[in-house]
């Protein structure tokens, strides 16, 4: 599966975005994570759909030094065009 997450609260300047790769990483997934102009995080992760579900679970929580007010969420199918998980600016 395909999710894509948009992150909003505390999450730039607080390695949101690093915790996240790292996570994904372990994981086995693909995709990307970043921040957007508009203060929130946008994640894009593909792969199995209960593995991707555990990573949504650790975005919802985010690391020690984030706030993570709400999570919107939307499930596709996967594109399979990425190789790997990475952070993009």
């Amino acid at each position: 599966m395909r999710l894509t997450a948009i992150v909003r609260g505390r999450v730039q300047g607080v390695f949101f975005r690093d915790f996240t790769r790292r996570e994904a990483s372990s994981l086995g997934l693909e995709g990307y994570v970043r921040n957007v102009p508009d203060g929130t995080v946008e994640v894009i992760a593909e792969g199995p759909r209960e593995t991707v579900e555990r990573l949504l679970q650790q975005v919802t929580l985010g690391p020690s030094s984030a706030r993570v007010d709400r999570v919107e969420v939307e499930w596709q199918e996967p594109t399979g065009e990425f190789e790997r998980f990475e952070v993009r600016y």
